[in-house]
């Protein structure tokens, strides 16, 4: 049976120890980190590879740093609409819905386009006997946040997963609000059933507050998502800062308030892409987690979390609020009028618990922030999310044949606005590879040389031959590992952009107990690539691929840098 929210329960500080992710061979056991270090030592003398370490350093207009999001948004094209309205429709309006109500998976994510087809087919009327109908573009929250902020394309209304990104987006646009609430839903920690067990002692409940302090205690290892991209992450952000502020707005973007934030960061293994990247660390049995963030609409519906674990809800309500964006005509807010009391029927309430929204009511002592304050928050996360700690990022780049054209020129974009988003104090070296891979840019600190003789490197991308992504990965980790090995305390990362399947050098059996024992983060970017491999080397190190196309490479990109780097 599902567990339900956890409301008081009995917590024990006690160590949590780090375990070594098996690297799923068989019935072998993983490789200690000195071992994979020696074998990876025999395959670089066994791959074909070379140095060709780049000498020019090319001229650029813009410091790292500097670009925002908003700025690599690739078309609204590439954000599907998914409900249409009729083609004899007097009165449209489009809205932004986020995608745990307007997904894909129709049987579990799909609530408001059963509504909003139905509505359309209802045949209702304004009050001057006009049709009204709607039109829905699914898209995350923090992405619909980033056009309307951005002023990259504006929608009709908005209807993220939280409040959060209607007060964000209201810093800098119009908000008119249509209704608070179309579904109740919320945010919570998932936790091991055995972890919260041997938790329980000390404290009268286990809520946010107590799960907090023992992550800074370093009593349990937590993960969350990407603040900038993720409604349960940004919430976790905001609940974090909210306690160490002692719930005082005033000292949310407190110096003081940022320093222990920073304490809490050294504690956190990595912060994630994705959810899924966080739910397979603590499905694992030998993973890095003990909880995450997820909210209970999706707990609820994975079967996977059905037994063994927890959900102990935290901050704000995750109320999928509905919003006028910008200065409306009066028909398009009674258009939106008219769909939310058609969203309130009781049919469609008792589809959306069948969704699995409607969870138990819950109230948190979080206080909604003004959305200037929430910007200024996500800026903290940024300037400390890697702990203080020094990091390095490889990338690991495909310039082999099948890149000709097109392609390549996208990735070199992609790249270059990369550069943008990396922090100068960050180490940062390329790989290419084809045939065979080579060091094009040797890690050392992103400086104003380092980012010139990157951007020459990215200028310079030449398409040919096969595709020995492997040999690129060995490469890439030699590099990484000498950096660490002179700064112990680097946390590193490694990025593989790709379009093809490996044939060429070593393969994924050869190199798997490798990866898997140096536990190096290995992020797959691919577009058009066997996604089925590239996810099987990401998930060895609790890492996450990335589909991208073309058209969004260059925001995915920005996106992963943006979290990472």
């Amino acid at each position: 049976m599902k567990p339900t929210l956890i409301r008081h329960i009995r917590l024990l500080p006690v160590a949590v120890a780090m375990l070594l992710i098996s690297a799923g061979c068989g019935a072998s056991e993983p490789l200690t980190e000195t071992e994979a270090r020696d074998e990876l030592g025999r395959l670089i003398d066994d791959i074909d590879s070379n140095v060709d370490e780049v000498t020019e350093v090319a001229s650029f207009d813009t410091f790292a740093g500097e670009t925002e999001l908003a700025e690599t948004l690739p078309p609204i094209s590439e954000f599907p609409v998914v409900v249409n309205p009729p083609g004899n429709a007097d009165v449209t309006v489009e809205i932004f819905v986020s995608t745990e109500k307007s997904g894909t998976q129709v049987e579990t994510d799909g609530w408001i386009i059963e509504v909003a087809e139905d509505f359309n087919n209802a045949g209702v009327t304004l009050d001057d006997g006009r049709s009204a109908s709607v039109a829905i573009r699914s898209i995350a929250s923090g992405t619909g946040y980033q056009f309307i902020a951005g002023d990259e394309y504006r929608p009709d209304a908005f209807s993220p997963s939280n409040q959060l990104w209607v007060e964000m987006a209201g810093a800098s646009t119009p908000m008119t609000e249509i209704r608070s609430e179309l579904v109740p839903n919320v945010a919570g920690i998932v936790m091991k059933t055995e972890t919260l067990e041997a938790l329980q002692a000390t404290s009268p409940t286990v809520d946010e507050a107590t799960v907090i302090d023992a992550v800074v205690n370093g009593d349990i290892v937590m993960g969350y998502t990407n603040p900038f991209a993720s409604s349960t992450g940004l919430n976790f952000l905001v609940t974090v800062l909210d306690h160490f502020a002692e719930g005082d707005e005033a000292r949310l973007t407190d110096p003081s308030v940022a320093s222990v934030f920073e304490e809490f960061q050294r504690q956190v293994p990595f912060v994630a892409l994705t959810t899924l990247q966080l739910r397979e660390s603590v499905e694992n049995e030998n993973g890095t987690l003990d909880a995450f963030v997820m909210e209970w609409q999706t707990f609820q519906a994975t079967e996977a979390l059905e037994s063994g674990f927890e959900f102990i809800p935290f901050g704000v309500n995750h109320n999928n609020p509905l919003y006028a964006v910008g200065d409306l005509p009066t028909e398009k807010l009674d258009a939106l009028e008219l769909f939310a009391t058609f969203a309130e029927q009781e049919k469609y309430q008792d589809r959306a618990t069948e969704f699995g929204f409607n969870p138990e009511p819950y109230t948190s002592d979080v206080a909604l922030p003004s959305g200037q304050t929430l910007i200024e928050m996500q800026s903290i996360w940024k300037e400390n999310k890697d702990g203080g700690q020094p990091v390095a990022v490889m990338f690991v780049v495909d310039v082999s044949g099948s890149m000709t054209g097109t392609r390549i020129g996208r990735l070199t974009e992609a790249m270059l606005s990369a550069r943008e988003f990396i922090d100068p104090e960050t180490k940062v070296g390329v790989v290419e590879f084809n045939d065979e891979a080579t060091l094009r840019l040797p890690v050392a600190e992103f400086d104003l040389n380092q980012q010139g003789r990157f951007v020459a490197v990215a200028n310079g991308f030449q398409p040919v031959g096969g595709t020995a992504m492997y040999d690129g990965i060995i490469i890439g980790l030699e590099q990484l590992l000498a950096e660490k090995g002179a700064t112990p305390d680097t946390r590193l990362v490694l990025i593989v952009l790709t379009d093809g399947e490996t044939n060429e050098g070593r393969s994924l059996r050869d190199v798997d107990e490798v990866i898997a024992g140096l536990r190096v983060p290995i992020f797959s970017v691919g577009f058009e690539a066997d996604f089925d491999e590239l996810r099987q080397v990401s998930s060895l190190v609790e890492a996450a691929t990335i589909d991208a196309s073309e058209a969004d490479l260059e925001f995915k990109m920005a996106s992963l840098i943006n979290a990472t780097g």
